[in-house]
């Protein structure tokens, strides 16, 4: 199992958890952490037992965004990692999901700070907890910054385009249940249990067929920007082949069993 000192991983049943680990700065984004987080979903793709991932934070933050001080030239924690970064230039784009996607759904648990590039990862994961006091924005034109990570592109695809653009161009906070009014998130939770919760939101989705689960997560992503008659296309051409599965033939079976169905990715 995989890891850096800024991102922790560990199993909870067939969920893989990825903790950004960096409580002392708000869980602001590092080298360390950026390949930690990027060799994390790789590692969930490949492991056909991983059926879901938890993305979450340490210490009451989800993320704070990038480190200002290395950005401004004060450096940056984890200089080994560099080799990684200048083999896969891309590399830091992955781990934020501005370039990647994984094929197992992810789960963001949020507490506390999510913010600049914490709510540029956000819009990346596919469902999303926070705990009541969670607060959310992008503040990059604040700064003179542009939120590069992906946010004028999949925020108001996201979210209705005008409040994508207030929340882009104003740079102001959001507290946890302004972001679910606006759809930016799923649910608000007391604080301390956004984890607990998404963690049962990928207990459901364990007891789901693997190759179901993942083929419609694909068709919903690779949909979006088609016409209708399009996307309805792609979704007969992506779905079909499920219902030879032997996953499928497992549910009916179970269904008429009255009985917990037994996947095996067949």
């Amino acid at each position: 199992m995989g890891g850096t000192e800024h991102l922790a991983v560990q199993r909870e049943g067939a969920t893989l958890v990825l903790t950004l680990n960096r409580p002392d700065a708000r869980n602001a984004l590092s080298l360390a952490m950026l390949v930690g987080l990027y060799d994390g979903w790789l590692e969930a793709d490949a492991d056909d037992s991983v059926r879901s991932i938890v993305l979450t934070g340490a210490g009451g933050a989800f993320c704070a965004g990038m480190d200002l001080k290395a950005l401004a030239g004060g450096g940056m924690q984890g200089q080994g990692y560099r080799d990684r970064l200048k083999a896969d230039p891309d590399l830091h784009w992955k781990a934020m999901l501005r370039h990647h996607r994984p094929r197992k759904p992810v789960i963001a648990a949020v507490e506390g700070h999510c913010v600049a590039g914490g709510t540029e990862i956000l819009q990346g994961t596919d469902i999303r907890v926070a705990g009541e006091s969670a607060t959310f924005g992008l503040f990059e034109v604040r700064r003179g910054l542009f939120p590069i990570g992906g946010s004028t592109v999949r925020l108001p695809r996201q979210i209705p385009r005008t409040h994508a653009l207030e929340m882009l161009l104003t740079g102001r906070p959001y507290s946890a249940r302004e972001a679910a009014g606006i759809g930016l998130i799923g649910h608000v939770v007391p604080d301390g249990t956004a984890l607990a919760r998404a963690l049962e939101i990928a207990e459901r989705i364990n007891a789901c067929g693997p190759l179901a689960v993942e083929a419609v997560k694909a068709s919903v992503y690779e949909t979006a920007e088609m016409t209708e008659a399009e996307g309805l296309a792609a979704e007969l051409a992506r779905g079909r082949p499920v219902f030879d599965t032997a996953d499928a033939k497992e549910g009916a079976r179970a269904f008429a069993e009255k009985r917990p169905p037994v996947y095996k990715r067949a």
